[in-house]
């Protein structure tokens, strides 16, 4: 089999059935082909997947090193029945899918990762689409770090992780994520994007946006979006 080969279209039917499916050797990025494919029509559940991507992405761009051969990074093409201020709710979605199928021992750290021992084991990274007062489309970019081929099977067992976080009462999602996320519990020091703003405090919940709630010194508790994080770090 060569480099790729277990994340061809031909490979993937079987076990994907009838979802839509791009799939190719190499790419400038998941994301962009899959904003490309919302853009001309691609359904809910579409999937972009390549062995390689040049110009690999997540929250707020940062970069995502690929080699190929090696991890699993795929687009998934999602229209959900939200409102555009529950944008945040998506990426709990995801990360808590992500650590149902990562294996023992993961952590959720908020507001993108998955860690194991505090190594980064998965990554995501949302792009979302407007349409008024609900998300007209989103595309959530995936990278599983240290995936060997062959890769189907585990890509299979994401999206079908995914569909059943999706299908969760709100509740259930917001307890199971709180107990596996690590910077709950925590005081963090955060920057947020567009500006000079930051902020100190205790992380004392998930809201039901998706928001992580910090409790200032003064006592006030802010919700910050996960979309509006430039960075987090744990105060010593």
């Amino acid at each position: 089999m060569n480099p790729g080969d277990d994340l061809a279209e031909e490979s993937l039917a079987a076990i994907l059935g009838d979802r839509r499916v791009q799939s190719q050797p190499m790419l400038l990025s998941t994301a962009i082909t899959a904003a490309e494919w919302v853009r001309s029509g691609a359904p809910d559940g579409a999937v972009v997947v390549a062995d390689y991507q040049i110009s690999a992405r997540g929250r707020a761009g940062r970069p995502w090193k690929m080699t190929p051969g090696h991890g699993l990074g795929f687009a998934l093409v999602l229209r959900p029945e939200l409102e555009s201020d529950r944008e945040g709710w998506l990426y709990a979605v995801i990360l808590a899918a992500l650590a149902d199928t990562c294996g023992d021992g993961v952590t959720i750290e908020w507001p993108d990762e998955v860690q194991r021992d505090g190594v980064t084991v998965a990554l995501v990274g949302m792009d979302v689409r407007l349409g008024g007062l609900t998300i007209e489309s989103a595309i959530a970019n995936v990278l599983i770090v240290d995936a060997e081929p062959p890769r189907g099977e585990l890509l299979g067992s994401v999206l079908q992780a995914i569909n059943a976080r999706i299908a969760n009462p709100r509740r259930t999602l917001i307890d199971d994520y709180a107990s596996l996320c690590s910077t709950i519990g925590r005081t963090v020091r955060m920057r947020l994007l567009g500006g000079t703003t930051r902020l100190a405090g205790k992380a004392v919940e998930l809201a039901d946006d998706g928001s992580l709630v910090v409790e200032l010194r003064e006592g006030r508790r802010v919700p910050v979006r996960p979309q509006d994080i430039a960075s987090i770090e744990p105060v010593q």
